[in-house]
Formats: C-alpha cells, structure tokens, sequence
C-alpha cells in the first residue's frame, strides 16, 4: 500500500471567515495564491491521470439527488452485478498502457457486502500487481472492511463529503453526514489513504462552498485526494430534474476555478481532482483550474455512468498547454 503522504503536517484550524475570505479576494490575486502555494508542494507541470470503472451499477438503495444510479431515480439507468474479476482487471490494463497511474473502482452501493469482498480483494490485489495505484468506492465501510482492503494493498479508499453539513440533508436522506465521517475514520484507522471531495452547482450559495471547504480542511488530516465535481444533471434524479433546465444546472467557472484554488490553499499537500462535470468546461476553464493547482484528472469517455472529456481531447488539451502525465514513480515520490 503506498505510504500516507506528510499532511498530517498540515493546517487543519481553519475558520470559516478565513475560507470566506479567500472565495471573496479578486479573482486574479486568487488564483496567484493558490498558484504559488500549488508550486510549493508540487510539480506544476505534472497532472495525474487516473481511470475510473464503474465495477457495479445501479439499483443503489441510497437516495443522493445528484445520482442516476439510485434505486430511486428514474434515469433508466439499469442494476447490474458485480463484474466479473478478470473483465476489471483487462479494463485496468487498457488504463495503464493509455497513461494512467491509478485505478479507481466504483460500486453502486449502500455498503459491500460481505459474500462480495472476497472478488473486491482481488480486484485490489490484481490492479496493484500491475504496478497501479488502486482506489475503491464501495459505499459505507465498517472497520473490518477498511482492514480487509488495507491487508490487500488498497492504496486509497474514495468516500466523498458531497457538499457542506448544513446543506447535507437537502442531497441526502438515508444516511447522515457523520454517517460518512464514520466511514473516513475507518479508513484512516485502518492506514489507508482517504480521496474525499464533493459535487459543486447543485444549487448551492457561496456559503455552502466556503463550508464543503472547511469541513475538508479542517479533517484531524487532510484528504490525499479531492476531486471536485460539477453537477452533470441527469433526468430522472432530483437535482437533474430541478436544475437541467435552468442557471444553475452548470455552476460558473470561475466560480468554479474559485473553488478549486481555495482547496488548494487550504490543502496544500493534497492532489486536488478535476471529476465530473469536466467534459463541459472550456479549454480555458481547464486551464485556470491548472492554474489554480488542480493536478489530477479521470480519463477516458465515462466516468461510472457520466460521460467524459476522453483520452484524445485530453492529449490534445495537454499538448496545448505543455503539460505531462504524472508517471507512477512521481506519485509515489510526493507520497513520501
């Protein structure tokens, strides 16, 4: 399992005023900021590319309203089983000869079951004999099963926040935001690293975004990993219904740049993500979240059921802007 990387270190008090006041400073100065802290910590001209497979789909108990895969919506998304483990391992492989350095599996559930996580260990044991990072999504864990992905090597374990706690329980109903915090806990109990971030233009204020920020920056330790995600509104969903036909079903990129750089400043070790919602942003929009310290993306033309940017519009949005994949060993090297 790849070793914690040194955010222990870093500051976790921040107070609310404080991240209010960086989303409140001129854009420019911003991203400056976050610019310079990003190149303190990190290679600037380095983006980790990872792929994401969704390794179970659909039929998920949970309600999240941004979700097409709840068993609740009606998005004609359709349940599938768990896939077979030699079908996840080819889909790996493709993934590492286009580039990627991590892969990410993702399981549309409440929580695993245990009669599943024999074919879950091995799934992890495969990837990581390939030379990948592995990351899962499997829901919520209890601390057995945080130990049992550890002891097979699991490097990072996915368990998203989704918005601030105040606006929680207008997403989500069937389980709370300590619910997720539990789940964290179990992870870092058990030595993994954590991938934890959340979902931006869900109709959400400025002080929603200020309070997702701070709730992740103020974590006992900050997560390795935050991706950031724009809603894809989806019919069928709650939120896709509500927002698909109005201003805010895309949040504002510079607002969104916003949200990226005060993640960065207030994360400053940790790789912050470019997720869903991406294949809709500008050239430049990507740019600025470069910019403003964002350093890893998901590749490929899906991700779980969302669609993507792809590996050609990525090569050539790279090629364009002089940047290069993270090799394996780099990501390993900012993790020691």
């Amino acid at each position: 399992m790849a070793e914690a990387g040194p955010t222990a270190s870093a500051r976790t008090d921040w107070r609310r005023e404080e991240i209010a006041a960086l989303f409140d400073l001129p854009f420019t100065e911003l991203v400056f900021r976050a610019a310079e802290t990003h190149r303190a910590f990190h290679d600037a001209g380095a983006v980790q590319l990872s792929t994401l497979l969704s390794v179970k789909t659909g039929g998920c108990p949970e309600d999240c309203g941004y979700c097409s895969q709840s068993a609740s919506a009606t998005s004609g998304v359709k349940a599938t089983r768990l896939m077979d483990v030699q079908a996840v391992l080819q889909s790996a492989a493709c993934a590492r000869d286009a580039g990627s350095s991590r892969f990410c599996m993702g399981a549309a559930w409440r929580n695993p079951k245990d009669r599943d996580m024999p074919a879950i260990i091995e799934m992890v044991k495969g990837v990581r004999a390939m030379g990948m990072e592995t990351c899962m999504t499997l829901g919520m864990l209890t601390a057995d099963q945080a130990r049992m992905l550890a002891d097979a090597g699991l490097d990072y374990y996915n368990h998203n926040i989704d918005t601030s706690p105040e606006r929680y329980g207008d997403v989500i109903t069937t389980r709370t935001f300590e619910d997720r915090l539990q789940t964290l806990d179990h992870v870092r109990d058990a030595g993994m690293n954590v991938c934890c971030g959340g979902i931006v233009g869900m109709g959400e204020t400025r002080e929603d975004r200020v309070g997702f920020i701070h709730a992740l920056a103020t974590l006992p330790r900050h997560p390795e990993s935050v991706p950031v995600n724009a809603l894809v509104p989806v019919k069928g969903t709650v939120l896709g219904d509500m927002l698909a036909d109005t201003p805010l079903a895309r949040i504002d990129e510079i607002e969104f740049v916003r949200t990226v750089a005060v993640a960065r400043i207030t994360m400053p070790e940790s790789m912050v993500r470019l997720s869903a919602g991406r294949e809709s942003m500008s050239d430049a929009g990507q740019a600025l979240c470069f910019l403003a310290g964002a350093n890893s993306i998901f590749t490929g033309d899906r991700l779980l059921t969302a669609p993507n940017a792809g590996d050609d519009a990525d090569g050539a949005l790279f090629a364009r802007l002089g940047l290069r994949p993270m090799v394996l060993d780099d990501v390993r090297e900012a993790a020691e």
